[in-house]
């Protein structure tokens, strides 16, 4: 073949190429209407700090919680697994954008024949060679490209989530353990008064000023006491093996005294600065896991386009280029030179409906993708309006609970005055003590519930993150 007719058939070969990929049968993204109100409910958009602008570091800042939350995030599981997510999602994209490319193949081959009447028994050839590359012209491999490519922005979306929510989880399993040391000091210090309450009715009923019936009810109590007593250490020793599984180390021992160093108590601990709500549109753009939810959708309907381009036809191309040769001694020599170029069109006729199958199971993918979208909206605003409502109503109740708590010590004092005297009856006294205890344990339940409250706020506001600490956890 003629030089001229060389370069003639590459330019054809050129135009083809840049002639492929450039249509698409995909549904243009659209991102569906917003499935929830305006506004969250009471709660009109106020001034603050942004969550994904707000830096973790910045909301805890207890230097032992840091510590436990860099150590969670160099070695916690899930946050491994997400990386590593990642990276296959990426080695994916790369499996899908080389098929946009031709693949070239070195390769030889020989032919050898016995037959007698044939002219040239055996073949030997050498050469480059390109093998079924397809020409894209109705973007069927492009989108298969694109929808890779959401699947890893998708991915690294769910990193973020992964990575916001550890973060949360381990700060308030902190917390956790925090209120059941301070739970335990208070059951300790209600025991040792019901033993004193115990010890002077045995007295009483031994010089006869108390009956059975008063010795059996200081007795009830005391035990009630340490029944309480060792609820509250397994309920320690739990919160402390989920911060050890969170914090992804097998030094039991040390992140449970990790949480019992000299920490300030929870009324005196506070938690950054107070975070803006904004509107619920802000969470499309704020919450990782609602990007990762409209990349999917993204992905599903590329996937359309792909499932369209298989009713059109499909134009592969075959050629090689190299030597050719009757002896294999001559393989090389000057002369040998050949190519051959062997275009395919394949235009399906009947396949029994598997493309009409395949098209249909794309378009219901996607309309899962969509509701997927909406519930993630959907859960996002409830998630961020009941941590609202927790920010508007804890800081009330507690101080009513720590109102009632006052009442209650001022009321056990002065009935233990009054038992001491004879002017009340054990069973005042008990009373009083019962009451004191529900409502100190109130207290210290709603201080947790304010606090985790917080961090619950931190976390569906989209909160804070960097990338620093997750990509070490893939190593």
């Amino acid at each position: 073949m003629s030089a001229a007719s060389t370069c003639r058939t590459a330019a054809a070969c050129a135009a083809a190429l840049l002639l492929a990929g450039c249509a698409s049968l995909a549904p243009p993204h659209q991102r569906p209407a917003l499935p929830t109100p305006a506004i969250f409910p009471g709660a009109p958009p106020t001034g603050g700090a942004v969550a994904t602008d707000t830096d973790w570091r910045s909301v805890f800042t207890d230097a032992g919680l840091r510590q436990l939350i860099e150590t969670a995030l160099a070695n916690n599981r899930d946050l491994r697994i997400a990386v590593l997510n990642i990276e296959q999602a990426r080695a994916q994209l790369q499996l899908r954008r080389a098929d946009a490319l031709p693949g070239v193949n070195a390769a030889g081959a020989g032919t050898v024949r016995s037959e007698p009447t044939s002219a040239s028994p055996n073949v030997y050839t050498a050469g480059l060679g390109v093998t079924a590359y397809e020409l894209d012209f109705f973007g069927r491999v492009k989108n298969l490209s694109d929808a890779a490519r959401a699947q890893l922005l998708a991915s690294e979306e769910a990193r973020k989530t992964v990575h916001i929510g550890l973060v949360a989880a381990v700060a308030s399993t902190w917390l956790a353990l925090r209120a059941d040391d301070e739970a335990l000091d208070l059951i300790g210090q209600t025991l040792r008064t019901r033993e004193e309450s115990l010890a002077l009715t045995r007295l009483k009923f031994e010089h006869g000023a108390a009956s059975a019936l008063e010795a059996q009810q200081a007795r009830s109590l005391v035990e009630a006491a340490r029944v309480a007593r060792a609820q509250q250490q397994r309920q320690r020793a739990t919160d402390a093996h989920a911060l050890v599984q969170l914090v992804g180390t097998g030094a039991t021992a040390s992140v449970a005294a990790g949480a019992t160093d000299a920490i300030p108590r929870l009324a005196s601990l506070s938690l950054g600065p107070e975070l803006a709500a904004g509107l619920p549109a802000d969470l499309l753009e704020r919450r990782p896991d609602i990007r990762q939810a409209e990349q999917q959708l993204v992905a599903a309907s590329a996937h359309i386009g792909a499932a369209r381009a298989a009713f059109f036809p499909r134009i592969t191309l075959t050629g090689s280029a190299g030597s050719a040769s009757t002896e294999l001694s001559g393989l090389f020599k000057s002369g040998s030179w050949g190519w051959t170029f062997a275009p395919q069109l394949v235009l399906p006729i009947f396949d029994a409906g598997r493309n009409r199958a395949n098209l249909d199971a794309a378009q219901v993918a996607r309309e899962i993708a969509v509701a997927q979208y909406d519930k993630a909206v959907q859960t996002a605003f409830r998630e961020v309006a009941d941590a609202l409502a927790g920010r508007s109503t804890w800081g009330e109740q507690l101080r009513a609970q720590q109102a009632q708590a006052q009442a209650e010590g001022e009321r056990a004092r002065l009935v233990e005055l009054r038992y001491r005297h004879g002017a009340a009856s054990l069973l005042d006294l008990l009373d009083a003590q019962r009451s004191l205890f529900a409502a100190q344990q109130a207290v210290l339940q709603a201080q947790l519930a304010q606090l985790q409250n917080r961090v619950t706020l931190y976390k569906v506001l989209g909160g804070g993150w960097d990338a620093a600490p997750a990509q070490a956890a893939s190593r």
